[in-house]
C-alpha cells in the first residue's frame, strides 16, 4: 500500500503491478473487504444450520452451495484481480465500496433465498459486486494495449455476459429441477471466464499475495466457525442436564478449529503456484476448503441444538454435520497443499484422518469430541513425521 497521501487524492493509471514485486503484502482495504464479505459466509451458515437442525436438507445444502459459491466467487474475483491491478486510488476505493454494498445486499437477501426461493434481492446484490467488478476490468483495459488489452475486455465481457444470465436464471425459471439446471449453467460459465480471458496471456498476480490473501479468509472464515458455536454453546447453557455434552461439544469443536487451522498453514504454498494452470486449480478448489470450514461452525450449531433437544433430527445426522465438512476440510487441503511437501507415510495422514473422522459419524450425538481427537491427531502425526524428517 502506497505511503504517498497525495496518491489518495489522484486517479492513476491501472497498469499491471509487478509479478516479482517485493514485501507484497495484503492491505488494509483487502482485510477490510474480507470482513465485510464473512458477514455473508455467517448469514449463509446461519440458514444452513437452521435448515439441517429442522431436517430441510432438500431447501438447506442446495440453498448452501448456490449462496456460497455467490459470496466465494466474487471475493476470489476481487482477490485476483487486486493482486494484478491495485493502484489503491480514490476511484479504486470507491469501487471496493460498492463491491462491499453488493455483498451485503447478497447477505439480506440470503434469509429469503433459503426459505421462500426468493432470490430478487440475492442476485440484485451478486450484480452490483460483479459490475463493479467490469469497471475496474474497463479501467485497467484502458491503461494497456495488445493481448494484455484483450484479455482485460474479455474478462469484462465475460463478467458482464453472465449477470444477464442470473437474472432468468434464478428469478424467471421455475422453482424446482429447471431452476437448478439453469444455475448449473451459469456456475459454469462463471469459471470458464477466467480460463477463457486468460487463454493467451495471463495476469500478472503475486503468488505470495495470493498465498496470502487466501490465508487470511481461511482464517477468518474459521473465526467465524468459533463465533458461531460459542453463540451454540452460550445459548445452551442453560439446559443444565446437559452440559456435559454441551463440553464435549465445545472442546471437540475447539479441538477441529485448532487442527484446521495448523494443516492449512503447515507449509507455506506460494513456491508452488507458478503457472495459471496450478494457480486455477488451487483457487478453485478453495471453494471446497472454504465451503467445509464455514460449514463445520454450522454442524456445531446443529450438534449444540442437539444436545439440548431442540434438534429435529437423529444422532447420526447431527453428527454428520460436523463430520462431514470437516473431513471435507482435511481431504481438500491435502489434495491442495500437503501432498506437495509431504512424502512417504506423511502423505497419507490427511487421508486417513478424513477417513477417521467419517467414521466417527458413528458415534452419533457424541461424534463431535471423538472428531476433535481425530483432528488433533492428525496434526500429531504431522508433526511427528516432520520431526523425523528433519533428524534425516
Amino acid at each position: 500500500m502506497t505511503s504517498d497521501p497525495a496518491a489518495f487524492r489522484t486517479v492513476r493509471r491501472m497498469t499491471a503491478r509487478d509479478r516479482a514485486e517485493h514485501h507484497r503484502v495484503a492491505t488494509p482495504l483487502e482485510l477490510f473487504f474480507d470482513l465485510c464479505f464473512v458477514v455473508a459466509v455467517g448469514q449463509a451458515g446461519r440458514e444452513l444450520a437452521g435448515s439441517l437442525a429442522e431436517g430441510h436438507y432438500g431447501v438447506g445444502i442446495p440453498g448452501y452451495l448456490l449462496s456460497f459459491f455467490a459470496i466465494w466467487w466474487a471475493w476470489m474475483n476481487f482477490t485476483w484481480f487486486a493482486s494484478a491491478y491495485d493502484v489503491d486510488d480514490v476511484p479504486y476505493r470507491v469501487t471496493t465500496l460498492v463491491q462491499i454494498a453488493g455483498v451485503l445486499i447478497l447477505a439480506a437477501g440470503v434469509p429469503r433465498a433459503f426459505e421462500s426461493h426468493d432470490y430478487a434481492l440475492f442476485v440484485i446484490g451478486y450484480a452490483v459486486m460483479r459490475l463493479a467488478l467490469v469497471t475496474q476490468w474497463l479501467r485497467a483495459a484502458q491503461a494497456c494495449a495488445g493481448p494484455e488489452r484483450t484479455m482485460t475486455l474479455r474478462y469484462a465481457g465475460g463478467v458482464a455476459l453472465c449477470q444477464l444470465g442470473w437474472w432468468p436464471a434464478l428469478l424467471l425459471v421455475p422453482d424446482g429441477a429447471g431452476r437448478t439446471v439453469a444455475a448449473l449453467v451459469m456456475i459454469v460459465a462463471e469459471l470458464s471466464v477466467p480460463v477463457i480471458a486468460e487463454r493467451r496471456t495471463q495476469t500478472s498476480w503475486h503468488p505470495h499475495h495470493i498465498s496470502e490473501r487466501y490465508g487470511l479468509f481461511t482464517l477468518i472464515v474459521l473465526g467465524e466457525t468459533v463465533a458461531a458455536a460459542t453463540v451454540a454453546v452460550q445459548s445452551g447453557l442453560d439446559e443444565h442436564e446437559a452440559l456435559g455434552r454441551l463440553i464435549a461439544v465445545a472442546a471437540g469443536g475447539l479441538l477441529i478449529c485448532f487442527s484446521a487451522w495448523w494443516v492449512y498453514f503447515a507449509e507455506p504454498i506460494h513456491d508452488h503456484l507458478r503457472s495459471n494452470r496450478q494457480a486455477f486449480v488451487w483457487g478453485y478448489g478453495h471453494y471446497l476448503v472454504f465451503l467445509g470450514a464455514a460449514a463445520i461452525g454450522s454442524g456445531l450449531e446443529v450438534a449444540v441444538e442437539h444436545a439440548v433437544g431442540q434438534a429435529h433430527v437423529s444422532g447420526t445426522v447431527a453428527a454428520a454435520t460436523v463430520t462431514v465438512p470437516t473431513a471435507l476440510y482435511l481431504l481438500t487441503v491435502w489434495v491442495l497443499h500437503a501432498r506437495h511437501v509431504k512424502t512417504g507415510a506423511a502423505q497419507a495422514v490427511l487421508p486417513l484422518a478424513a477417513a477417521a473422522t467419517l467414521a466417527c459419524t458413528a458415534a452419533g450425538e457424541h461424534a463431535v469430541l471423538p472428531t476433535g481427537l481425530v483432528s488433533a491427531a492428525a496434526v500429531a502425526a504431522g508433526l511427528t513425521f516432520r520431526a523425523r524428517r528433519a533428524r534425516g
